[in-house]
C-alpha cells in the first residue's frame, strides 16, 4: 500500500496539513505501539486545553526530531554539532503559516530573535508537522518578555536516586512553599524528574527569579538531606538536584503536555498532588494515555492562572542563607559576583580569575 503524501488535522477550526503522515516517529515498545507523525499531530490537537494553558502568548523554542526517535540519535548541543539528528529551533522556521504570531526575545548575549508565540492550537499542530516533539516556552508572556511570571523548580534525580525520590522531595518542596505563602503545581518531566511551578507576579527580572530559586533550594536542602543545590556533579552525590539555573534567561523546561524523545512517547504530565503520589512509573503517562486522562478529569493546572505570588519570601532566603552567588551555565556570559567556573577537584594551588583560569603565584 502506498504511503500517504499528506494528511490534515483539525485544530481549533483550522485544517493543518501534515506531510509524510505515515513516518514512524516512535518505534513500538513492550507497552506501546509505534507512533506515526500523524499521530503526534493528532495528539497535540487532542491536548489543546492543557497545552495552550502552558504555551499561550509565550515565546517558545522548538525541539525538532524530524526523522523520529531511535536509539543512538543525538540532539544538537550547539551550532557546531551539525551531524546531530535533532535540534532546537529558536527562530521561526521558514514556511510558517500566516496565522503564526511571534515575540521578540533578547538572549544573554544581547542578540535578539523572533520566536514562535502560540496563540491558538493550530500553531503547535503545525510545529508537530515540522517534527517538533517538545515545546520549550519561556517563563514570560509576550507583553513583557523581561519579567518572568513563572518560578520553575526542576528536581533532577542524580545517579543512585529514582523518580520515587523526586516525588518524595517534591512533596517536601510543596510543604515549604506553602509555609512561605505560595501555591505550587506539579508535573512529571516525562523522564525521571519532577517539575514544580509557581505562578508569580511579573515584576522581577530573570536574575531575581534565579536568586529566588537558589534561596528556595538552599532552604529545601536544609530541610531534606536528600536535596542538593551543588552545581558541580562531583559534589551532588546520590541526591535530588535543584537545578536553579533553569530560571536563567533563555533556559527553558519542557512544557506541560509536551512529548519527550524517549521510547514509548512519554509526556511531561501535570498531575494533582494526590495523583503524583500514586505514580510509580512515569512512562505510564504517554501519548496514548494522557489525552483520555485530560478529557476525563480535566487539566490539574486549570487554576494556575487564578493567583500570582510574590517571590520576596524566597529572595529573603537568598539573602539570609549563606552561599552567595552560584555558577551559571557554561554558555552564559560571566556574571557579577559569580564564582570561578572551575570544578572543585581541579582547584589546586594558585588563584583563579573570574573565568576560571588559574593565575600562577
Amino acid at each position: 500500500m502506498a504511503k500517504a503524501s499528506a494528511a490534515e488535522v483539525q485544530a481549533g477550526g483550522r485544517a493543518v496539513r501534515v506531510s509524510s503522515p505515515d513516518r514512524i516517529i516512535y518505534e513500538a515498545t513492550g507497552r506501546t505501539p509505534e507512533v506515526s507523525k500523524l499521530m503526534v499531530a493528532q495528539y497535540v490537537a487532542s491536548v489543546e486545553d492543557g497545552l495552550m494553558r502552558a504555551l499561550r502568548d509565550r515565546p517558545t523554542a522548538l525541539e525538532r526530531w524530524p526523522s523520529g526517535v531511535r536509539e543512538g540519535m543525538r540532539l544538537a548541543t550547539g551550532p557546531q554539532d551539525s551531524k546531530a539528528d535533532a535540534f532546537y529551533q529558536k527562530r521561526v522556521p521558514k514556511g510558517a503559516p500566516d496565522y503564526l504570531e511571534t515575540a521578540t526575545v533578547t538572549f544573554p548575549s544581547g542578540r535578539t530573535a523572533d520566536e514562535i508565540c502560540p496563540t491558538e492550537i493550530a500553531v503547535p499542530v503545525w510545529c508537530a508537522h515540522m517534527g517538533t516533539l517538545t515545546f520549550h516556552p519561556w517563563p514570560v508572556r509576550r507583553d513583557d518578555v523581561d519579567h518572568p511570571d513563572e518560578l520553575r523548580i526542576d528536581l533532577d534525580p542524580q545517579p543512585g536516586t529514582s523518580f520515587a525520590d523526586a516525588v518524595r522531595v517534591a512533596g517536601v518542596a510543596r510543604e515549604l512553599l506553602a509555609e512561605l505563602g505560595l501555591t505550587a503545581y506539579v508535573k512529571t518531566s516525562g523522564n525521571r524528574g519532577v517539575h514544580v511551578y509557581v505562578r508569580i507576579e511579573p515584576r522581577w527580572e530573570f536574575l531575581d527569579v534565579r536568586h529566588a530559586a537558589i534561596g528556595f533550594g538552599r532552604a529545601l536542602e536544609r530541610r531534606d538531606e536528600q536535596v542538593t543545590t551543588a552545581w558541580w556533579k562531583e559534589e551532588r552525590g546520590e541526591r535530588i538536584f535543584v537545578d536553579y539555573n533553569q530560571n536563567c534567561r533563555d533556559r527553558t523546561i519542557a512544557s506541560a503536555y509536551s512529548l519527550r524523545p524517549l521510547p514509548g512517547a512519554p509526556v511531561s504530565t501535570p498531575l494533582s498532588w494526590d495523583d503524583l503520589a500514586g505514580i510509580t512509573d512515569p512512562r505510564e503517562l504517554n501519548l496514548f494515555t494522557v489525552p483520555e486522562r485530560l478529557a476525563d478529569g480535566g487539566d490539574p493546572w486549570a487554576g494556575i492562572d487564578d493567583e500570582a505570588f510574590s517571590i520576596q519570601p524566597l529572595l529573603d532566603l537568598y539573602e539570609e542563607l549563606p552561599g552567595g552567588e552560584m555558577p551559571y551555565p557554561p554558555d552564559h556570559p560571566k556574571m557579577p559576583g559569580e564564582p570561578p567556573r572551575v570544578q572543585p577537584s581541579k582547584k589546586v594551588a594558585g588563584h583563579w580569575d573570574a573565568d576560571g583560569n588559574r593565575i600562577e603565584d
